[in-house]
């Protein structure tokens, strides 16, 4: 039996037994012994000293069982109340265990059943409506979340947010970023949406979208730095690229100018915005551009990029690069794009030079086909063709240890 029911039983007795002796103490004869006299004003009250010391003793008794009684009834409704708030608490752990075990539907069950006694039925719903979405009972998680908003309109954010959430994970992408664009008016800067909202973009394949919020997502540092530089160039890459497919300069110069500065200056994303000219036939308008990135990061992409620019003056373009030569004088791709821009301004005692020295110091299968080929041109055949073999046994070594290091690829 509860503690307080005890209680209640204990000072309702004596309450009781209190106001059974006053009833019936008068008749008992011992009243009858010792005199007292009360003088109050005008009045006198005349009674024995035993009867006395029994009323004021019963009186005590009395007002004390009454404090007791009248104290525990009130205490009765938080009583209560503290008691099915506990029922409440206990149905969520056992609701949350049976889902951790994998009985999904016994564990919503429990949860809702649990709602109406908890004071966190918002957190039930919630649940009982993900528990749902993960059995592909979709009527009843929509149902749950309904309820959810019933027994906590205040919390609308946190009940539209798991609606966007399993709308994600349900594969139904424009619904998911159309709910979470308008909470993202709501509540502008709200981690959990800006992350959602990525994925949303992510799924869709929407890099303009993306675009949009990379300032957000670092403003708001809902990822890594390492995360954001990573979709930063994701994301322009495959805006450049689709830029590429209309074959417009022009118009690929213009998208490179929306992005923004700090973007622009990624050797990486550099040398796909330098490669997208070349093939939409505008290399002149950014040879400059492509001289000052290799000699602000210098690197060999954007090396090999330079060597494959045609500009009309293949030896001015190879008295460019012969400049660098100073600075990097045992750069293997370095020798091998003067190489090849030698043999184009048709001087090719310099290119054989520049190729051997390339292949000296580093052999690479690019080297060896150019070399090849200058070697044919100048009618020596047997060494051309050692070339195309040497080349060739080098581009075979790579593809199998690209395929001994990712066996499983």
């Amino acid at each position: 039996m509860p503690a307080w029911k005890k209680q209640l039983i204990l000072w309702s007795s004596l309450l009781a037994l209190a106001a059974i002796a006053v009833l019936f103490l008068p008749r008992l004869e011992l009243l009858r012994t010792g005199y007292v006299l009360i003088g109050l004003g005008r009045w006198e009250i005349e009674l024995t000293a035993v009867a006395l010391a029994l009323i004021l003793g019963l009186s005590f008794v009395l007002l004390y069982a009454a404090v007791r009684l009248t104290g525990l009834l009130l205490s009765l409704p938080a009583q209560q109340r503290r008691k099915k708030t506990e029922a409440g608490f206990r149905q969520l752990m056992e609701g949350l265990r049976q889902a951790a075990e994998g009985n999904w539907h016994r564990a919503e069950q429990i949860l809702i059943q649990g709602a109406a006694l908890s004071d966190q039925a918002l957190v039930h719903y919630l649940t009982a409506a993900r528990l749902a979405h993960q059995r592909g009972a979709e009527a009843e998680r929509d149902v749950y979340l309904r309820q959810a908003y019933e027994a906590a309109p205040n919390a609308d954010l946190a009940v539209k947010l798991t609606e966007a959430e399993l709308k994600l994970a349900g594969g139904k992408f424009d619904q998911a970023l159309e709910s979470l664009l308008q909470l993202e008016k709501i509540a502008p800067g709200n981690a959990r949406i800006l992350k959602l909202l990525h994925e949303a973009y992510a799924k869709l394949g929407d890099f303009e979208g993306l675009s949009r919020l990379l300032p957000q997502l670092r403003e708001h540092k809902v990822l890594l730095e390492a995360e954001i530089r990573l979709l930063e160039l994701e994301t322009y890459s495959a805006l450049l690229k689709e830029a590429v497919a209309g074959k417009d300069p022009e118009a690929l110069a213009a998208k490179w100018q929306e992005l923004p500065e700090h973007a622009r200056d990624l050797p990486d994303l550099q040398t796909i915005y330098f490669a997208a000219m070349i093939e939409c036939g505008g290399g002149a308008n950014i040879a400059e551009s492509l001289c000052q990135a290799i000699e602000r990061h210098w690197q060999a992409p954007l090396l090999v990029l330079y060597g494959g620019l045609e500009l009309g003056d293949a030896e001015a373009q190879l008295r460019r690069a012969e400049k660098w030569l100073a600075l990097h004088p045992e750069d293997a791709v370095l020798h091998q794009v003067l190489g090849k821009l030698a043999g184009r301004a048709g001087l090719d005692g310099q290119a054989e030079e520049y190729l051997r020295r390339s292949l000296t110091l580093k052999p690479s299968v690019e080297a060896y086909r150019l070399l090849g080929d200058l070697l044919y041109k100048q009618g020596a055949l047997k060494e051309a063709a050692d070339c195309y073999r040497r080349g060739l046994m080098l581009a075979s070594k790579a593809v199998i240890e690209e395929i001994e290091a990712h066996p499983e690829g």
